[in-house]
């Protein structure tokens, strides 16, 4: 198998990709856009003789989608997909410059280097080494670069399969973000977390009202007030644990890999035990409510009749409707819920020939690894792909250092992937396809 080429290559692209800022703020009107970036895998992929088009849901918010034949093109096609957009980052709290790509201590850095410009390099990489050497995938690969997957996907993934949906024509299988990275329970064993589910996304704003007033007055329908009650009841509510049949199996082979006794109805006990990965895994035994944005009034000293409030809310499979049952009970009859963002939860099972691929690839690489399953806290674009039917899997392979906090990178301060956890992942990637 020649990957030597492909895993040379993947540095250097993933670099160009960070150096280009893909910036998305959620407001139209100072987010940067995809569009340089698309135009920079279009480019690659046409200068190794690949078909790709680019669809532009809105000025400077560029999709790209291609699609390379297989040897059998009766069978259903492997979608592998990555999003170009980037979550903000205020340079100054940066030991370096977030849109350098700077390659330092092993490991290159730059917003998006593990969210997820790392796999975006991956794939191009891959598929650009199978043109070079002329190889055929066993079925049609469609490549998707998407747009918008940090704000919605209203402009990406959401807006392809509504407007485009014919280009995703056969596909019953997708791979992309946030799974197939490793956690070391000691040298000779690594468990290598699949996404299999992720839970739903509802993003709310509780709207809260009263009489005006003047700041001096004494006031006992005040819009703030009642907001602030409520707000502070969801804040500080925790959700009872719900096991669902992917963190119930998680935990059985997380438990068996570290020889310690799980208790299904106390997973908390189990998961405290996982170290950096703890954070992550914990969100997924129940369901969430954050409150994440306040507005109210106009002038200091004026009681304003109405103050409104965002609040995340995450809902683990099928459990959207009693959720939102408890949450209308938290929050109380008299304050108003809007529905701004509504995204369901997706699962599906961890079998299958192409979860076989996973693990064999990873073990030709690392004879020390071993597959979970996992649910994931976030959301990625498989929620609008999934909706065409297509079985959806977190896998952007990367063997990380035992000791890298590598939850805390999403998103966060510092953002860097390992050298040669890229070069791994390229290896592994190529293994999967060439076998799935």
């Amino acid at each position: 198998m020649e990957t030597t080429a492909a895993a040379d290559e993947v540095v250097g692209i993933c670099r160009d990709l960070l150096r280009i800022d893909t910036t998305n703020t959620g407001d139209p009107r100072t987010t940067v856009g995809e569009r340089v970036a698309a135009e920079y895998v279009a480019a690659k992929l046409t200068d190794a003789g690949i078909e790709v088009e680019l669809h532009e849901s809105a000025p400077k918010r560029a999709n790209l989608i291609a699609r390379i034949p297989g040897v059998d093109r009766s069978r259903g096609a492997l979608l592998v997909h990555g999003h170009l957009d980037v979550v903000p980052a205020d340079a100054s709290e940066w030991s370096v410059d977030p849109f350098s790509g700077e390659e330092k201590d092993g490991y290159l850095w730059g917003r998006g280097a593990i969210d997820m410009k790392d796999f975006d390099a991956m794939m191009l990489a891959v598929v650009r080494d199978w043109a070079r050497t002329g190889y055929v995938p066993p079925r049609d690969i469609v490549l998707c670069y998407t747009a918008d997957e940090e704000a919605g996907m209203q402009y990406g993934s959401q807006w392809l399969v509504e407007n485009h949906r014919e280009k995703f024509e056969g596909c019953t299988e997708a791979v992309g973000e946030v799974g197939g990275y490793s956690y070391t329970v000691n040298d000779d064993l690594r468990l290598y977390l699949v996404q299999t589910a992720e839970k739903g996304l509802d993003w709310l704003r509780l709207h809260a009202t009263g009489r005006p007033g003047h700041g001096s007055f004494i006031h006992d329908d005040n819009a703030v007030t009642n907001l602030a009650e409520a707000v502070s009841r969801v804040g500080h509510h925790r959700f009872p644990t719900v096991v669902t049949p992917t963190v119930r199996a998680f935990l059985e082979q997380v438990g068996d890999a570290l020889h310690i006794d799980i208790d299904p109805a106390e997973p908390e006990l189990a998961i405290a035990k996982l170290g950096p990965i703890a954070n992550l895994i914990g969100a997924t035994i129940r369901n969430t409510a954050n409150p994440t944005r306040l507005e109210a009034g106009y002038k200091d000293n004026v009681i304003p009749g109405r103050a409104s409030a965002t609040i995340d809310c995450r809902t683990l499979p099928g459990e959207a409707d009693s959720f939102l049952a408890a949450l209308r009970d938290l929050i109380g009859p008299d304050i108003e819920i809007e529905h701004v963002h509504q995204q369901p939860a997706v699962e599906t099972s961890f079998d299958g020939a192409l979860v076989d691929a996973m693990g064999a690839a990873l073990r030709a690489e690392d004879p020390g690894a071993r597959t979970v399953p996992y649910l994931m806290s976030g959301g990625t674009d498989a929620k609008a792909f999934s909706t065409l039917g297509i079985r959806c899997f977190g896998f952007a392979p990367l063997r990380l250092p035992a000791d890298l906090n590598f939850a805390s990178l999403f998103h966060g301060i510092d953002e860097r992937v390992p050298v040669e956890g890229l070069k791994f992942g390229v290896r592994v990637l190529d293994r999967l396809l060439r076998n799935s």
